[in-house]
């Protein structure tokens, strides 16, 4: 294996997350990046581009395993450690700067007792945060790679809140006074420490870090065949060897999302988040007839032909009420990251009805509730079922449910919003096929890359281009 491999890359810049999918030239997903949008659309691209590049590599790695005999029956295995690995470095070297911009941040205040206070605290968090990221075993990182988040903000986030909730903070260093003297604060609130790491993760997440492949995969492939006979270790680095020395050339790139006019692509190589859903959801599942795709700031209800090409589409206004950043709304209120909401709403007993999904009001409805005694898991399973409430109005105007339905984007990895929808479905049009890939979130961002393969001479069919 080598020399340079020809790829198509589809891009979809949501106003939450920027996806990326890289296809070779026979049509197969060879990898996907995923990151956290921001202001610059063009780092975000680039980032999830670089992702989906490190994803494509690990591919072709599982190709070159495949073709040894004498490595193909442990393929997986190794694979999956390597992997995590690999994973566990990239993230100890984002919480190295993550505690650089912290601290850089705390010496900014200028008053000296609180500043002396924020920069032990965050110390004392931050080494809490690099030794659990660096103790364990690779089978307990294994475990819990499958109940994290994608995003370093979610999962360092979630740590961090948890570490600075605990330390606890006072004037005299004992007891739980936050006044002294004449009215002057002098502790360190869980507020401040909040604040800084807000203003911390907004900086790491608009600089691009250094997260070389090469460099990553040789300390990760070290450690993962560590007391390996040097024989296989050796057929293990060769493995490695052929997929770090091939490049990868883009071919083509489509962009499609919320942000994708702020690239600098040709126009033909833009597309409508509508046209590019309904082609990556026929892609994913062929007899797919109606897709919903629950983004980060709308709602698109779309019908599509058996060739995936769009017949109807309704969308709901640019308000986010009921989309991603509504979950990411009360997930700040609540002090979670987004992941988080949905186990803890499939804990609720008794499902709490909620008057509105509107984000403005959202915080005030959700204390209010909370005021009230309600649970916690009993508001989350009533604002989902509310979101879902919201979409089946958008499926309704569209045309309906038809036997085949897919749910695609990021709220689809949300097990109360999917439990909602059956529920939902199932009441107003009876039994349906629902349809979710583990990779629902990338849908558009593979209906831009099928765009990108066709090529020039595969423009949209006239009159199927939509504004969305």
């Amino acid at each position: 294996m080598s020399g340079t491999l020809k790829v198509h890359v589809g891009v979809d810049l949501g106003s939450t997350t920027t996806k990326a999918v890289v296809l070779d030239t026979s049509g197969e997903i060879l990898g996907r990046g995923i990151t956290n949008s921001r202001s610059n659309y063009a780092l975000a691209s680039e980032i999830a581009r670089e992702e989906a590049r490190v994803s494509a590599r690990f591919a072709l790695l599982d190709r070159a395993l495949a073709a040894d005999d004498l490595l193909a029956t442990d393929a997986d295995r190794f694979r999956n450690r390597l992997l995590t690995l690999f994973r566990q470095r990239q993230h100890v070297t984002q919480l190295g700067r993550l505690r650089e911009v912290s601290l850089a941040e705390a010496h900014a205040d200028r008053v000296k007792h609180i500043r002396d206070g924020l920069l032990g605290r965050l110390r004392d968090i931050f080494d809490a945060l690099e030794r659990d990221a660096n103790a364990p075993s690779i089978e307990t990182m294994l475990a819990s790679e499958k109940r994290s988040s994608d995003f370093f903000r979610d999962r360092a986030g979630s740590a961090f809140s948890r570490l600075a909730e605990a330390s606890g903070a006072s004037c005299s260093g004992a007891g739980g006074s936050s006044v002294c003297g004449e009215g002057k604060r002098t502790h360190v609130t869980f507020d401040d420490l909040m604040g800084i790491f807000d203003k911390a993760i907004i900086q790491v997440e608009n600089t691009p870090i250094d997260l070389t492949f090469e460099g990553n995969i040789r300390d990760a492939l070290d450690a993962c065949t560590h007391g390996l006979p040097e024989a296989l270790r050796e057929r293990f680095r060769r493995a490695v060897d052929t997929v770090v020395g091939r490049s990868i050339e883009e071919v083509r790139t489509v962009g499609t999302g919320y942000g994708r006019q702020t690239l600098p692509f040709d126009r033909r190589d833009v597309r409508s988040e509508i046209l590019c859903h309904g082609l990556g959801a026929h892609r994913q599942f062929p007899t797919t007839r109606t897709v919903l795709d629950i983004g980060g700031q709308d709602t698109k209800a779309i019908q599509v032909d058996g060739s995936g090409i769009v017949t109807s589409f309704q969308m709901n206004d640019r308000c986010a009420a009921g989309c991603g950043r509504y979950l990411g709304y009360i997930a700040d209120e609540m002090s979670l990251g987004v992941h988080e909401l949905g186990p803890l709403a499939m804990k609720s007993t008794r499902r709490v009805k909620i008057s509105s999904t509107c984000t403005v009001f959202a915080g005030a409805e959700l204390r209010d509730r909370l005021s009230l005694g309600d649970r916690r898991e009993d508001i989350l399973a009533g604002l989902h079922r509310a979101i879902i409430l919201r979409a089946m109005a958008l499926l309704a105007r569209s045309g309906g449910i038809e036997e085949t339905f897919t749910f695609t984007g990021g709220v689809a990895n949300n097990a109360a919003a999917v439990k909602a929808l059956r529920q939902l479905v199932q009441e107003n049009y009876g039994e349906r096929t629902l349809n979710i890939s583990p990779g629902s979130i990338y849908t558009g961002a593979l209906g831009a890359a099928l765009f990108a393969q066709r090529g020039e001479d595969d423009e949209a069919r006239p009159g199927q281009e939509v504004a969305a």
